[in-house]
């Protein structure tokens, strides 16, 4: 058989491949659908953030816009998933010092969006570790690592997928666990994407029409886990809900979540149309 036959079989295949993974993918949704017009929830709490991450690419399947900038992408394109000029966004670092390419820009990651550090640094094995918490060394070691693996607590508001949205890697890397500063963004640091980082005063600046989804999944975190929230945030929080109502797509969000998670962000839920 020649080479040239060969090359259109492979074709063949792998577009039968991609054509069974996206079947795939739409009879998950259509489930996730059908289970939210049903009431019945598929699965309950989740304790893994690599499961929580796999459970939200079925929730935005048709709902590929990155959360800061509206970037369309697509996870089929591993090696560049970001469309950017969907959106304007330029990297803020093309390369890294080292010379390599900075690949976080061309990728999706899942962001928290209160960040894991805030989650975390409220239970003693972020701050000193556990006696678990130990490496074929004998080194121990705390923070992220060592909640997830002796804390359940921790795990759940890891892998909460109310907390999570998708964002270009790099931003999430700029981003941190800085937060949200009360001023609009004001320079064109990512091109057209309307979000700035302040690395000095480790703060980050974010269009207005995402203000309320933060400030409703800062209460819903609050009021699910007993996250602490100060007297600042929480005016701050009042005033961007209601500047920034609830969207239909928000809403959508919040059922499929619940019918794979099993509970609802009451803040949304409960708004007033």
């Amino acid at each position: 058989m020649s080479s040239s036959k060969h090359a259109e079989n492979g074709d063949i295949e792998f577009d039968d491949f991609k054509k069974s993974r996206s079947i795939k993918l739409w009879l998950l949704l259509l489930a996730v659908v059908l289970a939210i017009a049903s009431g019945v929830a598929l699965a309950g709490p989740n304790e893994s953030f690599s499961k929580a991450k796999k459970q939200l690419k079925i929730v935005y399947q048709d709902h590929q816009a990155t959360f800061y900038c509206g970037c369309k992408y697509d996870y089929q394109d591993k090696n560049d998933m970001i469309d950017n000029a969907s959106c304007g966004y330029i990297p803020r670092k093309s390369h890294y010092k080292s010379g390599k390419p900075n690949t976080r820009s061309k990728r999706i990651e899942w962001e928290h969006v209160v960040p894991a550090e805030n989650l975390g640094r409220q239970f003693s094995c972020w701050r000193d570790g556990n006696p678990s918490c130990v490496k074929s060394n004998d080194k121990h070691y705390k923070g992220r690592r060592c909640c997830t693996k002796v804390n359940k607590k921790y795990r759940l508001m890891q892998a909460d997928m109310h907390n999570l949205v998708p964002a270009i890697g790099e931003l999430n890397a700029d981003r941190s666990n800085y937060r949200y500063d009360f001023e609009l963004p004001q320079s064109k640091q990512y091109g057209a994407c309307d979000f700035e980082v302040l690395f000095k005063e480790r703060r980050a600046r974010v269009k207005k029409d995402i203000r309320g989804n933060i400030a409703r999944t800062y209460f819903y975190m609050n009021e699910q886990y007993g996250m602490a929230l100060s007297k600042q945030e929480k005016n701050k929080f009042n005033v961007w809900t209601k500047s920034d109502p609830v969207s239909e797509w928000e809403r959508t969000r919040n059922d499929r979540i619940e019918t794979i998670q099993g509970n609802q962000n009451t803040f949304i839920e409960n708004a007033t149309p």
